[in-house]
């Protein structure tokens, strides 16, 4: 046989078996298809014309999402303002600008832009106090139109960092607040405000974690409890809303984890919750009727846990109880451990100042403590931030020589530090107290030998005393410390 011939055959042979294969095929493929588990016979009909139940399913919840979103931003945008500032301050004069303003000094106008959300059709806004800080003139610009009015300041609470503003407008769009209680993690949110000065910026995320405490509220008492998103939150968003797929207020933004002043993945934002009570006691009263327990509070970690032996794994460990605040008064000690206020359970520090800035001064709120193995309960009265102030620098005196205030040691201090007395030292400036190196907080035990219970005796000492000096005492953190000096 000829070799063309034998390589003919070959390839007609080859040819004829794919064919009969494939109807072989094809036909154990029909036989068998109802046998197939659900999905993958959802996955084998997806290949043809018809969409499979599972597809379908699919498409169904992406256009109900999809919807959502629109919605939700469809709703909320006619009620995110852009806000404008204008702030003027002094600035030392150079020698060179003294040569032209022998006054020697010279103003200087700076600007800001921000966001606010509007709460109310007679035109309140509430944003961000930083947004406003300083400002001699709030210019908000409405998304609708783009009309803009001069707002008034109704006030403030640098505690959480809101201010309410007020226009003079009515029938205008606005947010309702949700509770922010409710909010899950997980759930899909919408951030709307005017970065980078783009009007009407909107971006999604989920809430990544509640309850955040970051330490940037630069306050006395900051309240800090933060819902955190990873929905795209830039400069200019401050004071903006974040808000659930039913389009409502779950939160105002006010800050970024950044290092570079942009995104880098989360924002943050106030609950809604407390935005709406700052709001009402604004409205009300002109300034926030915020609750005081009288109490030191910290969180529980695993040092703590293993240093005082504590079994929970929740509440917050009392470190310090104010001397003759209603909180002593009421039985709370050092050590005790709240697990939970009201009908409120309590995991950390942000858990329990945002429970308590619900409250007003005067109300009386039950708190649920371990101490020790025992469990109680204790109903204590709140106080106002001025009788929390007065109990705090009771006894205190400051020296203007010395640059500094002094105060006598409470019971809570003595205790923590196992000392019979001392006298702290606090608002610490320029002068005598800073040159020694002795830094807020401190705890002065000892003078030149010498023991101080009482303020004006130290005061005294150490106006009078100065040729050799020997201090010794605990700082903040309970350490102990001996300085000595010459000459000073």
């Amino acid at each position: 046989m000829k070799k063309w011939f034998k390589t003919a055959l070959v390839v007609f042979i080859a040819f004829v078996s794919g064919i009969l294969g494939s109807i072989a095929s094809e036909k154990y493929r029909s036989a068998n298809k109802a046998e197939l588990p659900e999905d993958q016979l959802g996955l084998e009909m997806s290949k043809s014309d018809d969409e499979s139940p599972y597809h379908r399913a699919v498409r169904s919840v992406t256009e109900v999402e999809n919807n959502s979103f629109i919605n939700a931003s469809e709703k909320s945008t006619p009620s995110v303002v852009y806000i404008k500032t204008v702030s003027k301050t002094k600035i030392q004069a150079s020698p060179f600008d003294w040569f032209f303003n022998p006054y020697g000094e010279r103003s200087q106008i700076t600007t800001g832009t921000g966001s606010g959300v509007i709460i109310s059709n007679d035109g309140y806004i509430v944003t961000n106090n930083h947004v406003i800080s300083g400002a001699q003139d709030i210019t908000v610009i409405l998304n609708q139109r783009k009309r803009e009015y001069k707002a008034q300041l109704v006030g403030i609470d640098p505690s959480t960092d809101l201010a309410l503003l007020k226009i003079e407008a009515t029938g205008l769009s606005f947010l309702k607040f949700a509770n922010s209680d409710d909010v899950k993690i997980g759930e899909w949110v919408i951030a709307v405000g005017n970065p980078f000065n783009l009007t009407s910026t909107v971006t999604a995320g989920i809430v990544s974690a509640k309850g955040r405490n970051l330490n940037i509220v630069n306050n006395k008492f900051p309240i800090e409890s933060f819902i955190q998103t990873d929905a795209a939150i830039n400069p200019g968003n401050s004071g903006g809303a974040l808000v659930n797929l039913q389009g409502n207020l779950i939160g105002i933004n006010t800050a970024i984890a950044s290092k570079t002043g942009s995104y880098a993945g989360y924002g943050f934002a106030i609950p809604s919750n407390i935005a709406n009570k700052i709001v009402k006691d604004l409205i009300e009263f002109g300034k926030v009727q915020r609750g005081f327990a009288g109490l030191v509070v910290k969180d529980i970690n695993y040092s703590l846990q293993q240093e005082k032996g504590i079994a929970l794994d929740n509440g917050v460990y009392i470190s310090s109880v104010i001397e003759d605040s209603p909180a002593e008064n009421s039985g709370f000690k050092i050590g005790d451990i709240i697990y939970q206020i009201g009908d409120k359970t309590i995991n950390s520090k942000a858990d329990y100042d945002e429970v308590l800035a619900y409250y007003r001064p005067a109300d009386e709120i039950l708190f649920k403590i371990q101490r020790g193995n025992t469990k109680k309960s204790i109903k204590s009265k709140l106080i106002s931030e001025e009788a929390t102030l007065k109990l705090l620098r009771k006894n205190t005196i400051t020296s203007t020589e010395l640059g500094a205030d002094f105060t006598p040691i409470n019971n809570a201090l003595k205790e923590r530090y196992g000392i019979g007395q001392g006298v702290r030292v606090t608002s610490i400036k320029r002068g005598y107290i800073a040159r020694l190196g002795i830094r807020e907080g401190f705890i002065i035990t000892k003078y030149n030998g010498k023991q101080y219970n009482d303020a004006e005796s130290l005061i005294n000492a150490m106006k009078s005393d100065r040729k050799k000096i020997n201090i010794e005492g605990y700082d903040a953190s309970g350490g102990f410390r001996r300085m000595s000096y010459i000459g000073y």
